[in-house]
Formats: C-alpha cells, structure tokens, sequence
C-alpha cells in the first residue's frame, strides 16, 4: 500500500502484507495486525486511519510482530501493559474515592471501633464520594469540592463541616504520599462556600428539680425506663450504659469497659463506678433472673438509643439522656452540692496529668460512693 493508493481505494479491506490490514470505510478506517499464536488466529486493533500514518501502523506491526517471534501474544502484552499503566497511575494519581479507603485504613486503627462508631467515613460516603469519587485526585479543583457540598453548607451544616474538615485530611494525606495536590483547593472551596450563622441545638436536659418527679415516671418494668434510672443513677453515657452486663459488676463497683468508654482508640480506659443501692437492686433483680444484659432491647440486643428516645416521647419528656449529664452539672453548681473536681470526676472528664488523674480517681472512689448514696433525694 501507498498513502495515495490508499485514498484510491474503494471501501474494504486493504492489506499491505505481514499481517497490516486497513479496513476503510469513506474516508476514515482502522488499522489491523492479523497473526496466529499457538494455532489460534488473532486481530490486533492499532490504532485509526488517518490519525495513524501507514508509516505509523507499519512500526507498530513491526513492534508487536517481534513480540510474537519471542513466543508471547502481542494482545496479552499489551493487555499487560496497560494494566501495569493503570497501577502506576492509580499509586501517583487515585481517584478521590481510592484516597478515601486509603486514609481511612491508616487511620480507623485509631479511632473508635475502626472508626465505625464515630462514623468518620459518613459525611465523604454520603455527600462527596458520590459527587466526586471518580475524579482523579490531581484533576480536583476547587469548584468541585464547592459544588460537592454546597447543598448541605447552609441546611446541614455541621454534617457539611465534618466533610469538608475530613476532605482536607484527605488531601493533606495525599500530598504527604507524593501525588500532586494542595490542601488549600478545600480550604479555597470553603471560602467559596461563604459564610454560615449557624446555632448550635444543644441536647435537651431535664431540669434537675424536675429529675424526682421525672423517676417516678420512669416504669423500671421496661427496658427503657430501667435504662433510663440507670443512668441517673451513674450519670454514665448511653453508650457505656446500654450494654451494661451484670458481670462488669463487682460488689458495688461496675467497670465500663473501655470500648465503650468515650475517647480516641488505645487512650480510653475503663472507667469504674460506685454504684448506690437503687443500682444494685437493678442488678440483683437482674442476677436473679439469670440475665447478664441488663438492658436488653430488639432480639436481645442492647436497647437502641432510638427506642429510648421514643420512650422518653411517649411520656412527654423533652430531655434526652446525655442531657442528665448537664442536669447534674447544674444541679452540682446551684447547689454546691460537691467540689468540681468530684464533679468532674464522676463524669469522667479528664483533670490534670495521668499519674495525677489516676491518683485522685483512686482517692476520690470512697468519696464519691458517699457521695451518690447521701444524694439520692435527687439522683435517686
């Protein structure tokens, strides 16, 4: 073949020998290299004619016919190839969802419950991932990341933070490994965004001179009701409490466990409570009874903080459980009923160093026993 005879010829195929074929049709057409390895016949696709030359198609035949007399498929090959291509750039240049999974299996070793429990992927798998997962980190610009959250900046705005705050730990992680890109794209994209008055709801809490009254309205018949006492007993979170088993339990001490004791994976430890003699009536019914869980909700399962909170609906009372915390941090400040640091303690907030904190808890346990058991009159 010439390139004359080639715009000559009619439509069809064209062979130019060694196996280049040209399929033509008008004025347009497709390179072919035809061949046989291990008996079986094969075409190659090279490329479209006239983007590529008949001097171009003749290297490539070249190219892929000297693969073949050293014994490989030319398809396979290049098969191959673009394989190990597509893994070279996938390490320098991955998609936004692939850096995603990348970051979030360096860091969910350190977040709680591999990072389930928090959620931390929740805001990126909902609202970005799906806008711009398939983009390529270096393709991303600032516009993208805007336009990815911008439907929530204003409506969900806490749930926008999250994502944005989570996007720039993703391209900060990214630039650490070498791919080009700038955390500064988001932090550029949250100044597109504008700016956002948002009022932070705070959790209902109950009035503490309302907590007596509020007991009595608690039926210790169901599970949400005797969850609900417990924690007004212990003032312990709703995640350490429901899934309060009788043999955490020993005497009048309980250990929260601390996989569910609040804090970052590997700093929280367990964190133990005196619990007052209602407590201890809760569980010895439940020892009687031969149950471990004290607070069983769906197929026994530990009671669901929705279940309790449509309990709390059902009997009219706006405060929620986390709010008995605040409840009792108010009730402590009114009354001056202990010190802020006994306070602080039962809560299990952090005061002072680590030896200086583990100190004090240990000298304060006996204190805080008396404590709980001369209040009852208002944490029952």
């Amino acid at each position: 073949m010439t390139n004359i005879s080639i715009r000559k010829a009619a439509d069809g195929k064209l062979f130019d020998g060694g196996g280049l074929t040209l399929v033509k049709g008008g004025d347009r057409g497709k390179w072919v290299y035809r061949y046989s390895h291990l008996g079986r016949r094969r075409e190659m696709g090279l490329g479209a004619w006239p983007d590529l030359s008949l001097a171009e198609a003749r290297r490539a035949r070249d190219t892929w016919a000297g693969i073949l007399a050293g014994g490989k498929d030319p398809i396979q090959e290049r098969e191959a190839e673009r394989a190990a291509e597509i893994a070279a750039r996938d390490r320098h240049d991955p998609t936004f969802a692939e850096m995603v999974d990348i970051v979030f299996e360096a860091k969910k070793d350190g977040l709680r419950g591999g990072g389930t429990r928090g959620r931390w992927r929740s805001p990126l798998d909902t609202h970005v991932i799906p806008k711009i997962g398939t983009r390529r980190m270096t393709e991303l610009s600032q516009l993208d990341i805007r336009d990815a959250i911008k439907p929530i900046w204003r409506s969900k705005h806490p749930t926008a933070e999250k994502a944005i705050q989570r996007t720039r730990i993703v391209f900060e992680e990214a630039r650490f490994a070498g791919i080009v890109c700038d955390p500064f794209t988001v932090d550029a994209a949250r100044r597109m965004l504008g700016e956002v008055r948002h009022e932070t709801q705070h959790i209902a809490s109950t009035r503490w001179q309302d907590v007596p009254a509020l007991w009595t309205k608690l039926d210790p018949q169901r599970s949400a009701g005797l969850a609900l006492r417990w924690m007004l007993l212990t003032l312990v979170r709703f995640d350490g409490c429901r899934g309060a088993r009788v043999s955490e339990i020993d005497g009048d001490i309980w250990t929260v466990p601390a996989e569910r004791v609040k804090g970052r994976e590997g700093k929280a430890k367990d964190f133990r409570v005196p619990l007052p003699p209602a407590a201890l009536e809760i569980v010895a019914e439940a020892r009687d009874m031969g149950h471990d869980l004290l607070f069983s909700g769906h197929r026994g399962k530990p009671i669901s903080s929705r279940g309790v909170e449509v309990y709390l609906n059902r009997i009219n009372e706006p405060g929620r459980p986390h709010g008995f915390r605040s409840t009792f941090r108010t009730w402590v400040q009114e009354t001056d009923a202990c010190s802020y640091e006994v306070a602080e303690t039962i809560l299990g907030h952090t005061i002072g160093s680590e030896p200086l904190r583990v100190f004090r808890r240990l000298q304060l346990l006996s204190r805080m026993e008396h404590h709980e058991q001369d209040n009852e009159q208002v944490f029952p």
